[in-house]
């Protein structure tokens, strides 16, 4: 087990983490989700022991290993700006912490050329990696990074030079062969897509705080707190500020959700409420759903489905809905949000009593 207790990282005036204490368990995935400069980086260091806390300590196994130097931990590392040993074969990249480890080499063999086969790198075994492009750079590392057979195993955003396809199929392979290994696995990302993609536990991260920690589903369905919602959310969090009256949220005394029964017995007062752009639709999901009507801002389509982007009272919301929808600007649309959808916050942004109802993402 690798242990956080109370970690703390300044450098000169900055915080960058700020009493951060997690417990991930061997063999299992653990995702940092936030946006740039929330201190995923400076935490994956921390774990590293590239860097020491300045405040707080790190124990792996029982052991406190804070200020061990990376080189006595068993630990492998892949950061988006990847590092290769420039006069080295990408061959001899990947054998290279193997041969340090004196694992003998025909065993070396096999390995590198399995590693080389996932990453598709068997062309370019031969070559040095300034004859490579960025992504089979990238791919190098990670191949490093798998033979080494680490007990510890952190990556940096590692995918994000990557074409789609490739992409698509490491977010599947990775976590399971080192999971495999029964290696503790932690991959750094800023998508929450990805972090759905790659499941786990996943810790979301905010101005070097983790807002919270467990199952990704969980987090992603029940966050404990608005920073935790909007962190979990591409596009941005549907909000707005209505006052609870009675049984319904309302906006100026007209428009009107009705309270989910499960916090009925909240205070009256404002309260923010929030939903996921696809939790906001052009059709009625259920029985139960409210319309509304918003005007139209601008519309983005992707291919298989659209953003479409509306004003509504003072704020702006997105729908992602699928398929082609081509609206244009200030046309008046009919929207409409399930009231079991909606994620309820407190005056300080905490989430109230058992928002989201445990209905699927």
């Amino acid at each position: 087990m690798l242990e956080l207790r109370n970690v703390s990282k300044l450098v000169g005036a900055e915080t960058h983490i700020n009493d951060v204490s997690l417990s991930l368990e061997h063999g299992t995935l653990n995702v940092l989700l936030g946006p740039t400069l929330s201190g995923k980086t400076s935490l994956i260091r921390l774990m590293a022991g590239l860097d020491k806390p300045t405040s707080g300590s790190i124990w792996f196994d029982g052991h406190n290993v804070t200020g061990v130097a990376p080189q006595k931990r068993n630990v492998a590392m892949v950061f988006q700006q990847f590092i290769n040993y420039p006069t080295l074969t990408v061959y001899e990249n990947i054998a290279s912490p193997l041969r340090v480890a004196g694992v003998p080499r025909a065993e070396i063999d096999a390995k590198v050329r399995r590693a080389a086969e996932l990453m598709r790198l068997g062309p370019y075994l031969d070559r040095l990696p300034l004859n490579l492009s960025g992504g089979q750079q990238q791919r190098t590392a990670l191949a490093r990074a798998m033979v080494k057979n680490a007990s510890v195993v952190l990556l940096d955003e590692p995918l994000a030079n990557l074409d789609y396809k490739l992409r698509e199929e490491l977010r599947t392979e990775l976590p399971r062969i080192f999971a495999e290994a029964g290696s503790i696995f932690v991959y750094a990302t800023t998508e929450p897509m990805e972090a759905l993609l790659l499941g786990g536990r996943t810790a979301t991260l905010s101005e070097g705080r983790v807002t919270q920690f467990g199952p990704t589903i969980e987090v992603f369905r029940r966050p404990v707190d608005l920073i935790t919602a909007r962190t979990f959310a591409d596009p941005p969090l549907n909000t707005i500020v209505l006052n609870k009256q009675g049984d319904r949220f309302v906006l100026d005394g007209e428009v009107g959700l009705p309270v989910p029964r499960e916090i009925a017995g909240i205070a009256d007062g404002p309260y923010t409420i929030g939903f996921q752009p696809h939790h906001l639709s052009l059709t009625p999901m259920s029985a139960d759903a409210v319309a509304l009507t918003a005007r139209v801002v601008v519309t983005e389509i992707s291919g298989s489905e659209s953003f479409i982007h509306v004003g509504f009272a003072d704020v702006r919301w997105v729908i992602l809905a699928p398929g082609v929808h081509d609206f244009e600007a200030d046309r008046t649309v009919e929207m409409f949000v399930d009231p079991g959808r909606l994620l309820v916050f407190d005056r300080d942004g905490r989430a109230v009593g058992a928002t989201t109802l445990g209905k699927a993402a």
